[in-house]
């Protein structure tokens, strides 16, 4: 099972669905407007280019099903803003335990930040250097073991198929080799 907590606009959970028919992918978020279209896309039957192991679920990851909890084989967060991004850099305490609880034993949480100091977060660090310092704090506190943190390639950016990613790397008509307009992290950690 797959979790993308902060889903967005669904395309990285309707993207992992199709990869691996036999992986449930399910995506998180408080706002269900957001899904909605990724969600009618899903739920289309399968010869019309549904995919019924996509499922959208409203709800703060704060409030996600105790179902939930330590099934998942990976557990992604792409671009977070708010609550989810405070979870993330330990700014909010119950997020990112609530992140932490659904990683399975030896599971993967990766998060791809970019705060930026532009983006008005009062306290919150946005140098990269801090950010990886404050993530890699928060879970490692949570017993999750740090893997990686370093620059996400403009290729790793792409992949999540996100409009803000788009945005980031410069519209869709990017070339291939665009890099970010900010700074982007991956920071992957390994589930007790």
């Amino acid at each position: 099972m797959t979790i993308d907590a902060g889903t967005g606009d669904g395309r990285a959970v309707l993207a992992a669905a199709a990869r691996d028919p036999r992986t449930l992918a399910i995506g998180l978020d408080a706002v269900a407007v957001a899904m909605a279209e990724s969600s009618r896309r899903a739920a289309r039957p399968e010869g019309r280019g549904g995919l019924p192991n996509a499922l959208f679920a409203v709800s703060a990851v704060e409030s996600a099903p105790a179902a939930l909890r330590g099934l998942a084989a990976r557990v992604t967060v792409q671009f977070p803003w708010a609550s989810l991004l405070r979870g993330c850099l330990g700014a909010n305490a119950d997020g990112a335990a609530a992140l932490a609880a659904l990683v399975a034993p030896g599971g993967t949480l990766e998060l791809l930040l970019a705060p930026a100091e532009r983006d008005g977060l009062g306290s919150l660090p946005v140098g990269p250097d801090a950010v990886v310092t404050a993530a890699t704090a928060t879970f490692e506190g949570l017993g999750l073991a740090t893997l990686e943190a370093r620059a996400a390639t403009g290729d790793e950016v792409r992949a999540t198929s996100s409009t803000w990613a788009r945005r980031l790397l410069g519209g869709a008509r990017a070339s291939v080799a665009a890099t970010a307009s900010r700074p982007v992290l991956v920071i992957r950690f390994r589930g007790p």
